[in-house]
């Protein structure tokens, strides 16, 4: 059988058929079983896979059942099809989704997994008042968030390491009463076992490695992908030595930044201080 090449940054239905295919290859399975499995036939399975055609959300939704992958699928499936996303953040929400650990550095604001519905409500009501966002398209963001945040709540979450600038704590994102309560939600994430926080203090200046938001997705066969955006796009990077870079720029940071404890006390002092 000919087996098409996918190059997941051609197209959004490309991205989509190799995510599909990886997943499905992840359990050994051939589109076959697959087609049995969710009741389509082989043939449409391979149309997705290769993107000749695009589907329904039913479909996405029995294939995550099928595969056993969560929301995976269904989240880049959503993000596809609606406007106001960054090109390429789908693609990295959808992987973000599969992660057994993610690392994040955040410059500038609490990393979305860590938001609370107001702060990012705040935050899109600001796009709007600016003209970069309309009502519905910030409101659909902000239903995505929520969405992304359910791997939290998982019996298996990921293991998750978050380096924040400390102006991400000091930044008063919807006012002070919607900040206070995102600090003690912070905190309160702070304390969960597969969670780790660390801030990269004003002290850092210079030497803090990354100037833009990076994460790096690594998964259960222990590859690796990292995640980056611009000011309007968004990056899905799986060259190896650009990952490997970022990789031991990131163990630095980690090295660098406060200790658990002392990020957990700056937390609280952020807080009292509001």
């Amino acid at each position: 059988m000919n087996r098409k090449d996918l190059d997941p940054t051609a197209s959004p239905r490309e991205s989509f058929g190799a995510l599909l295919r990886s997943s499905r290859e992840a359990l050994g399975w051939t589109q076959e079983d697959l087609a049995a499995a969710m009741g389509y036939s082989d043939s449409y399975i391979s149309a997705v896979e290769t993107g000749r055609k695009s589907t329904s959300r039913n479909f996405v939704r029995a294939a995550d059942k099928a595969l056993g992958t969560g929301q995976t699928l269904e989240l880049m499936w959503v993000g596809m099809r609606k406007k106001g996303f960054l090109e390429g953040f789908p693609e990295h929400a959808a992987q973000e989704a599969r992660a057994s650990e993610i690392r994040i550095f955040e410059p500038n604001l609490i990393p979305g997994l860590f938001q609370t519905k107001a702060y990012a409500a705040a935050r899109e009501s600001a796009a709007v008042q600016r003209g970069s966002s309309t009502e519905d398209q910030a409101a659909e963001r902000v239903k995505f968030l929520v969405a992304r945040q359910r791997l939290l709540k998982r019996a298996d979450p990921p293991v998750i390491h978050a380096v924040i600038d400390e102006s991400g704590l000091r930044r008063q994102v919807g006012g002070a009463a919607t900040m206070r309560a995102q600090l003690e939600h912070l905190a309160e994430m702070a304390t969960r076992p597969h969670v780790i926080f660390q801030v990269a203090p004003f002290a850092l200046a210079e030497h803090a490695p990354f100037r833009s938001v990076v994460t790096l997705l690594t998964f259960a066969d222990r590859s690796v992908v990292g995640y980056t955006e611009s000011a309007d796009q968004g990056y899905v990077v799986r060259e190896d030595k650009t990952v490997r870079a970022w990789e031991r720029a990131y163990d630095r940071l980690r090295v660098e930044a406060l200790t658990r404890a002392a990020t957990l006390d700056l937390i609280h002092k952020a807080r009292k201080e509001l």
